[in-house]
């Protein structure tokens, strides 16, 4: 099974630092719904795992997070496309969980949900918690310039391996080419 994980705001819609909160504010970036469906097609298993401190923030509620990724998935169907789970953390930065990027609950929870370890699975994410969080646990981490991806790479301190790619049809594009 081809499995890859994806985070969400500045890797398939566009990212806000006050926060993704409605479906009208979820905007699919260029190019991510058609490079998520070339990897479906590709038979693929593509899986989101995304912080929402939104939740914990109450700037939104399951409700509209909900109604968010039903957007996407209906806007992602018509390019022929699927996402297999979303993996979230609806915590706030200092509840001390687990699964809040950095750190990896979120990616050890989808080991367990597909039965399998996640060395060398491709990762992709535009901040540094991100890269970090899917590192943790082996994957191969995939850094993209959209979002706060370009920031991300001048910072530096990325982990040994990440790969930097324009945006997620890049990445597909290199992950396509290898199978």
């Amino acid at each position: 099974m081809k499995l890859i994980v994806l985070d969400r705001d500045g890797v398939i819609n566009e990212d806000s630092d006050a926060f993704i909160k409605t479906p009208d504010e979820w905007i699919a970036l260029p190019g991510s719904l058609a490079a998520i469906a070339r990897l479906t097609q590709a038979q693929w298993r593509v899986v989101i795992a995304t912080n929402q401190s939104g939740l914990a923030r109450g700037l939104f509620d399951m409700a509209a997070l909900n109604a968010m990724h039903k957007k996407m998935k209906r806007e992602l169907t018509a390019f022929g496309g699927v996402i297999d789970a979303i993996f979230l953390c609806p915590h706030g930065p200092d509840d001390g969980c687990t699964c809040r990027k950095p750190l990896p609950g979120m990616f050890q929870q989808i080991a367990l949900r597909y039965d399998r370890p996640l060395t060398g699975v491709p990762a992709v994410g535009d901040s540094l918690r991100d890269l970090q969080a899917s590192a943790a646990v082996g994957c191969t981490p995939w850094l993209v310039q959209t979002g706060k991806g370009a920031a991300t790479a001048e910072s530096g301190g990325l982990p040994e391996g990440t790969h930097i790619r324009a945006d997620l049809s890049a990445v597909v594009d290199d992950l396509l080419k290898e199978a």
